[in-house]
């Protein structure tokens, strides 16, 4: 099938414009699975503010043939700029929620110990999780941070981690793997609600099958089908170098915002990863990373000491890596 029978195939309605409606209807009427994945991902961004028209599509899978980086390479180059806000706006009716939430939950932050008191009724022993003892001897407490200078970046809220393919993968028992990853989205979710206004907040998708690939569903009301994201196939959110990201920090640093506050899953790989590097690339801009734990969860496994760590949680080395790495850590970021 060459491009122009693909196009005419995707294009449900024969206009001669692929939306982005049709992109997902097209890939619940073929199937598309892990296979399409990479392709469903870079579409769907593609489509984000609005449908491809035939001519155009044709020519993004023109540079994807002839490009060794494919669908993450230069395709990407120059949508950033027409998709992504440096402020997202949240739906009207968030906007009254958060007014009223304000007044009953203050701030709208998690408690702190909410994650402790999770691992201890899903674990059952504390000695095998070292997660609280973390806490402590690391001194990890909370941290203000002003609104109009920080950012706050989620990665990867989606509902593949919580009731998806990720969650399938990890088996019979991966309801009870993700608990901790629920309880963070919870978190992230109960924040976006409750935040003063503007706020900088930017996302990153990782690529997955179509019926895992959207929001999870704690987000729903809060971010709508037009929410600007990061695509980010790998653990790192600064690859591919033309995902939108280094361009983003780049508006935020030009506003005076110089802390970047993360969240989202998972704590010991991908929050991990990106967080070091953040820190490593704009080390000489002076943005410091800020890891909000309450905002983290990892599989519920990873917070278990192992001998892989020399005898700590895959957590808690995923935490000592960061502290070394110069990224700041918290037990919850109050926004000021």
């Amino acid at each position: 099938m060459n491009d122009e029978e693909l196009f005419a195939v995707l294009d449900l309605d024969g206009d001669g414009c692929l939306s982005r409606d049709e992109l997902h209807r097209a890939a619940s009427a073929f199937g598309w699975h892990w296979q399409q994945a990479p392709f469903f991902a870079l579409m769907d961004y593609l489509t984000l503010c609005g449908p491809l028209a035939r001519e155009e599509f044709v020519s993004c899978m023109s540079l994807i043939g002839e490009d060794p980086h494919g669908v993450y390479g230069r395709v990407l180059d120059g949508w950033a700029e027409k998709i992504m806000p440096l402020v997202t706006p949240l739906p009207k009716e968030v906007e009254e929620v958060c007014a009223a939430q304000q007044a009953t939950d203050g701030k709208g932050g998690a408690d702190p110990g909410g994650m402790v008191a999770l691992l201890d009724e899903i674990v059952g022993d504390r000695e095998a999780c070292d997660y609280a003892a973390l806490l402590e001897t690391k001194e990890i407490g909370r941290l203000s941070v002003a609104t109009e200078e920080g950012a706050l970046l989620l990665v990867d809220p989606q509902r593949s981690f919580t009731e998806g393919a990720w969650m399938d993968s990890l088996g019979p028992i991966g309801y009870m793997e993700v608990m901790p990853i629920s309880q963070a989205f919870d978190n992230c979710a109960r924040l976006l609600r409750c935040l003063p206004r503007p706020l900088a907040v930017m996302f990153t998708r990782c690529p997955f099958p179509p019926d895992s690939y959207g929001w999870d569903a704690r987000f729903d009301g809060i971010l709508n089908d037009a929410q600007p994201y990061f695509i980010k196939p790998g653990n790192n959110v600064l690859s591919p170098p033309g995902n939108g990201f280094r361009l983003w920090v780049e508006g935020l640093l030009e506003q005076g915002r110089k802390r970047l506050v993360l969240g989202g899953c998972t704590l010991n790989s991908c929050v991990r990863v990106s967080a070091i590097e953040i820190q490593k690339h704009f080390r000489d801009r002076e943005l410091e990373g800020v890891i909000d734990l309450n905002l983290c969860g990892a599989r519920a496994g990873n917070y278990l000491k192992a001998e892989q760590f020399g005898g700590k949680s895959a957590v808690a080395a995923a935490v000592e890596e960061m502290f070394a790495h110069g990224v700041r850590v918290a037990n919850g970021v109050e926004w000021l």
